[in-house]
């Protein structure tokens, strides 16, 4: 995860200082009582308004009420551990999309990998959407040619705003309690999910960068951006996670 998070970052930077800003990200490193940390990754440019990239490791004991809704913690053993990268990126170019992708491992006393990405386009295009879901199809197809239909569907059910009778955006793939049995293949997956998501998102970035917007797109990027926010406190299993088990607010948020 940690490499995965200096890919990421070191290409969001390059991008950012050929066609914006010489502004780089800023990391911060956070502490949790109980147990572990993390590593903010935060920056902010002309081109990407703001986009944060962390990393966690995070082991303890979860609260009793809490435990009763994660598998393995069945017989008053509430002990966990649990790593990840987590990325959101918001631009300031309506025509560019808000991306969001999580990879993560979580043990109590069973074990399971999680994760994915969803893209959310004001304005969305066609070719960006089939780009950006050929990328998971590549990965998903290496390791089980049902895994794409089946991560897919669970991605759009799950962004999805049901107050407002609305998808988040175009999808893309969300996995959850992956355990094949094969923990070597599951975790080269999971590494193989933020490989291609690192392709398909900065060829989007790139094909969109130097589109022109008004006033009025901007608006609507701010309204769009708004249902993010809402799905994020109201139904975001990663955001519930984060802060039942006391990490770091200003990372979660």
């Amino acid at each position: 995860f940690k490499k995965l998070r200096d890919n990421i970052c070191d290409e969001f930077e390059k991008i950012e200082n050929e066609f914006g800003s010489s502004v780089s990200f800023k990391r911060k490193k956070w502490y949790r009582d109980g147990g572990g940390g993390g590593e903010m990754s935060i920056m902010r440019g002309s081109i990407f308004e703001k986009v944060g990239v962390n990393i966690s490791t995070v082991y303890g004991e979860f609260s009793d009420q809490f435990a009763k809704e994660i598998p393995g913690c069945e017989n008053d053993n509430n002990n966990f551990w649990a790593s990840g990268i987590s990325l959101v990126a918001h631009m300031n170019s309506p025509h560019i999309p808000a991306v969001h992708f999580n990879t993560r491992m979580i043990v109590t006393t069973k074990q399971w990998f999680g994760g994915g990405g969803d893209l959310t386009p004001i304005f969305p295009n066609n070719d960006d959407t089939e780009l950006f879901h050929k990328h998971f199809k590549i990965a998903c197809d290496k390791f089980d040619k049902n895994y794409y239909s089946r991560f897919k569907k669970n991605c759009d059910e799950y962004f999805y705003l049901p107050h407002r009778k609305e998808p988040r955006g175009v999808g893309g793939i969300f996995y959850d309690y992956l355990n094949s049995g094969n923990w070597e293949k599951d975790f080269e997956f999971t590494k193989e999910i933020g490989v291609q998501f690192k392709k398909a998102f900065f060829s989007i970035i790139k094909r969109n960068i130097m589109k022109k917007w008004t006033k009025v797109e901007k608006s609507m990027q701010l309204e769009k951006r708004g249902r993010y926010v809402e799905f994020n406190l109201l139904y975001d299993r990663g955001t519930k996670f984060g802060l039942m088990t006391n990490g770091n607010t200003e990372a979660i948020l």
